[in-house]
Order: C-alpha cells, then sequence, then structure tokens
C-alpha cells in the first residue's frame, strides 16, 4: 500500500512526554498550528508511572545550585531554566488547578501526589486550545524529501511540516515509549548522538548466591558512601539503598551513577565504600568490638556491640574472609568502610533515566539542529542527565518550552 501524505500548515511535534506537550502548549499559544504523534496509545505514560509513587513534579533548591546538578551541562540547562524554572513550573501546575507543596527534602509535589489529575487536565486544556493528536503513531525517520515517516494502522504515513520538535525520550523505561529507537534516524540525517547509557540505576556487584537469595531487597539505612572522583578527590554522601540480587540500587546510589558508571568505563569497575555505622567512631567501635564475647557467636556479638544485624552483618560475611571475621579490628575497619567493587550498570531498560542523547553541540541556543535546520529536539532525548528528586522533569519542561517558542517563530517567518 503506498504511504499517505499530508501536509501540515505549523508544527508537528514527535513524542507525548512532558517535553512535547509543553512544547505544543507554547506553540500553540503563539498561534502556531500543532499536529502532535505519540507512538503508545496515549500520552504522559512514563510521566504518569513517574508519579505512581507520588508525583515529584520539581524541586525546592535555590539558584544556582539547582542547575549545578546538571554536571556538565549545568550552563546549557541553565539557559533553558532561566526561562522556565521550579518558581514557573508549580505556577503553571496552579494554572491547571493543581496546587503544590514542599516536602521534608524539598522535593515538591502536587498536594495529592498524583500524577494522573495533572495530565488529564492537561491534555484536556491543550486540546481545547486546538492542539492535534495522533495517537499509535510511530516515527521511523525522514524520506528522502525530508517528510516526516510516519507507521500506523493504516501503513506509511509521510508528513510535511514547515518545523518540527522532537521530544522522543531516552532509552529507559522502553515498555513506556522511550526506547531509544530514534537513535539511527537522527544520526543518519547528520545529527550527532552520543551513545545512550544508564543513569539513575543500580549495579552489579555480583553477590553469593546465599547472600542473594536471603537479602535481595533488604534497605540499607543509613549508610554514607565514599568514593574517589577521576582527579582522586574524595567524596561522601549519606542516604539509603537497597541490597538486590545482583548488586545495589536505590536514592543514594542512583545519585552517585554518574561518577560510578564513568569509573566503570575508566577502569573496568568502580569501589564503592559503605559506612554501615555512620553513627559510631572508628576508635569506639573498636573498643565496643574488643570486649569478650563470652561464647556469643559473632552474629550477636555484632548486634550487641554495634547494632549491626540482618543483611548488614551479612555484608561484613560477604566482603571478609574467616581470618579478617576474627579480627575485630579488622571487622570495625570494615564496618566504616566496607569496599563494595561494582561490575557494570544495571541494563538501559531498568534504570530510571539516561544518559546520552542528542550533542548539544549539534544544536544552536534554541535548540535546532544545525545539519537539519527547522528541526528542534527537546527533553530527555537531548544529552544531559540529573539526578532524581524533580530535576529531570524540570528540564524536560523547560526544554520543551525553548524548543516550541523556537518552533514557533521558524513556522511564523516561514508562513509570511
Amino acid at each position: 500500500m503506498p504511504a499517505s501524505t499530508v501536509t501540515l500548515p505549523g508544527l508537528a511535534i514527535v513524542g507525548g512526554g512532558p517535553a512535547g506537550l509543553m512544547a505544543a502548549e507554547v506553540a500553540r499559544a503563539a498561534g502556531v498550528e500543532v499536529d502532535l504523534y505519540e507512538a503508545k496509545g496515549s500520552v504522559g505514560r512514563k510521566f504518569l508511572i513517574a508519579g505512581k509513587g507520588g508525583l515529584n513534579l520539581t524541586h525546592a533548591e535555590p539558584m544556582p545550585g539547582f542547575a549545578a546538578r546538571y554536571g556538565v551541562r549545568e550552563a546549557e540547562v541553565a539557559s533553558w531554566l532561566a526561562g522556565f524554572g521550579p518558581q514557573e513550573l508549580r505556577q503553571w501546575a496552579r494554572g491547571l488547578g493543581v496546587e503544590t507543596y514542599v516536602g521534608s527534602s524539598d522535593r515538591v509535589f502536587p498536594l495529592d501526589r498524583k500524577a494522573a489529575p495533572l495530565l488529564r487536565g492537561w491534555v484536556r486544556r491543550l486540546k481545547e486550545q486546538g492542539v492535534r493528536f495522533h495517537v499509535l503513531h510511530r516515527w521511523e525517520g525522514w524520506d528522502e524529501d525530508g517528510a516526516l515517516r510516519f507507521r500506523n494502522g493504516d501503513g506509511d504515513l509521510r508528513v510535511r511540516a514547515p518545523a518540527t520538535v522532537l521530544a522522543l525520550g531516552g532509552g529507559s523505561w522502553p515498555q513506556l515509549g522511550s526506547d531509544g529507537a530514534w537513535v539511527e534516524a537522527v544520526r543518519a540525517a547528520g545529527i550527532e548522538v552520543a551513545p545512550l547509557v544508564p543513569s539513575n540505576c543500580g549495579f552489579d556487584v555480583g553477590w553469593s548466591a546465599h547472600f542473594a537469595e536471603r537479602h535481595a531487597g533488604a534497605p540499607l539505612k543509613p549508610v554514607v558512601a565514599h568514593w574517589q572522583d577521576a582527579d582522586g578527590t574524595p567524596h561522601s554522601l549519606q542516604g539509603e539503598c537497597v541490597a538486590t540480587a545482583t548488586g545495589i540500587e536505590g536514592s543514594l546510589v542512583y545519585a552517585l551513577s554518574v561518577p560510578l558508571r564513568e569509573a566503570i568505563a575508566r577502569d573496568g569497575q568502580a569501589v564503592l565504600q559503605l559506612d554501615l555505622v555512620p553513627g559510631r567512631e572508628l576508635l569506639r567501635l573498636r573498643a565496643e568490638l574488643a570486649k569478650p564475647r563470652k561464647g556469643r557467636s559473632l552474629s550477636e556479638h555484632l548486634r550487641r556491640q554495634a547494632g549491626v544485624s540482618g543483611v548488614k552483618a551479612a555484608l561484613l560475611r560477604e566482603v571478609l574472609d574467616a581470618q579478617a571475621l576474627a579480627d575485630m579490628d579488622r571487622v570495625a575497619a570494615a564496618l566504616k568502610r566496607l569496599p563494595l567493587v561494582l561490575k557494570r550498570a544495571r541494563p538501559l531498560a531498568e534504570a530510571i533515566s539516561s544518559g546520552g542523547g542528542v550533542r548539544l553541540e549539534a544544536l544552536d541556543a534554541d535548540l535546532m539542529a544545525s545539519a537539519r535546520p527547522g528541526v528542534f529536539c527537546a527533553g530527555e532525548m537531548l544529552d544531559w542527565e540529573a539526578p532524581t528528586g524533580g530535576y529531570l522533569l524540570t528540564a524536560c519542561f523547560a526544554s520543551g518550552l525553548r524548543a516550541g517558542r523556537a518552533a514557533a517563530r521558524w513556522v511564523q517567518a516561514r508562513n509570511r
């Protein structure tokens, strides 16, 4: 069956996550016709799942600390945030009837902590404003004449538009649409793309079968993580993580995913040291563990003298051999700096987010591709990353706004 072709008067947006929806909103507000294409049967699926345990919309950390969370991309993302930062995001949500509050960790949530009411209200408003939604349209690149190629239930569709915003997501959570299938098509168009890599992810250690069977899912809290960066500078961070069947994951580990991933790429492994008893100084711990055991088992001795039991005690046995476990000075040292050798990041499909993507150097300040004038990119498909805590969503919204406004100007200039 030959492909059908449509010619749009305005903007085509590919991808119905927060970046694509925000691009649609601002372009429509500028008076530009907008058609949004989504591969799944509904928009915002990853947004809904991200909010399943409580939608962390943004973070109350003030600038410039907020922008610093984007690491090597701080300067570029800061420029997006200048147009739409955390306060603007909260005001935007209020405009949809969703009030927000700042939690104890400075994370910002809707009062009901739910994503669905916000998304429903947003989509309803976009439809009322005239945005046309086309679901079950999977983008497959461009044809030889530069038209967008889609596969839908009726076969192939070609779409010509004065401008396009690509907001296709990264490579994590592929079942929700962010499968990274766009990478080769974008590269083929001459737009440079850095390989997609897992971010905010867990890491494999390679536990014994005994440990994995008995302790997978056990929380490690509180602990302090110690690591060194590429220059050998020491760092530490307190938080919580979880032992998994293959290694560790959780908020503390996610926060360190970039330096840990880079260390593995550089050295073949990363060493993360955990302080399992952050409330006890080493000298005190040594003195307590040096007390006579009086026939008690090592497990009971650790519980009574150091408050260590369960998964923390099991970690000692996993890392130390029998000779070391008999030496209470070595046990005390290990409790304060237990070395875990991380072998690899968990697969991209399991990660909360992804790094890599369209290199910002391949785009101008308005997020338009230098190699493809009239094509703008936004959201997680761009080459930036950030920790969880609302930073990811905020930058997706902000980049969508930047790209949508610029794309609208591009359309208007060509329709004069």
